[in-house]
């Protein structure tokens, strides 16, 4: 597993969008064999977001040919309300870059039988061969998508009941009021997002310090789902000076070490 520590949210985001850009840039992607992205909402993946949308404007990158999965939904929330993540993926990001809207694959909260559709999603999934690189962050108890302490580290995209921390640090998004934090999600499992080829974490803020810590420094565990990172081949973590405050120092000094010639310059896209 790979860390690599910015001096603060900006410039990790900066390099993120730019290393996945080179990737999605090197594979050369069709409509016959797009490139295949896993991508979260939240917080956390903003600065990416904004810096892809800058890079498509000044014309290094293109999402015509790139199809994404989307970790998770509330269930009981329609595409068009202001809190869904589809909403927010297309304010965010789709609807300032050239992605094709058939190549949009984002969980249905409103499905008739949500059980059916997180089969649905799971098939679409393997059907175009997997995802290549899949980006996501964590919640300050170190859960990925929705998958909370206790999720299966095998668990495949399924329904599952938000724990009362969860909903209460999304509540900033309901006017701060609980009651309006839908209490179960349809999310991608741990076993879905480790089946990808690549994975990418960001972890930013000191709000997330414990769980990097947790994560990285202590032995894989389902009550902190992030641990799996370190049994995938090609896994990486992205994080501010901040989410390390509570790593050893000699942790961050191994890794700053061994990481420092990526963090000398941005990944270039051409």
């Amino acid at each position: 597993m790979r860390i690599l520590i910015f001096d603060h949210y900006q410039s990790m985001s900066k390099w993120v969008a730019h290393y996945i850009g080179q990737k999605i840039n090197q594979a050369k992607p069709s409509k016959e064999k797009p490139f295949v992205l896993g991508l979260p909402t939240g917080s956390s993946p903003l600065g990416v977001y904004s810096e892809w949308i800058e890079l498509y404007k000044q014309g290094l990158l293109s999402f015509q040919n790139v199809v994404t999965f989307n970790m998770d939904e509330y269930i009981g929330l329609g595409k068009d309300h202001l809190q869904s993540y589809h909403h927010f993926m297309w304010s965010n990001l789709f609807n300032h870059i050239d992605i094709r809207e058939e190549n949009v694959n984002i969980l249905d909260g409103m499905a008739a039988d949500p059980l059916q559709e997180c089969w649905r999603f799971e098939a679409k999934i393997r059907e175009i061969g997997g995802i290549d690189l899949f980006l996501g962050g964590i919640g300050p108890d170190g859960h990925i998508a929705f998958n909370e302490p206790g999720s299966s580290l095998s668990s495949r995209t399924r329904i599952k009941t938000l724990t009362h921390d969860t909903r209460m640090a999304n509540s900033r998004f309901f006017s701060n009021d609980i009651s309006k934090v839908p209490k179960t999600a349809l999310t991608v499992g741990v076993g879905t997002i480790m089946d990808a080829n690549e994975v990418l974490i960001l972890v930013n803020g000191y709000s997330k310090a414990h769980a990097l810590q947790k994560g990285v420094e202590e032995a894989v565990n389902h009550m902190w789902t992030i641990s799996m990172l370190q049994l995938h081949q090609h896994g990486m973590i992205c994080c501010d000076e901040e989410a390390t405050l509570e790593l050893k120092v000699g942790t961050v000094k191994y890794f700053k070490d061994i990481e420092r010639e990526a963090l000398g310059a941005l990944p270039v896209l051409n």
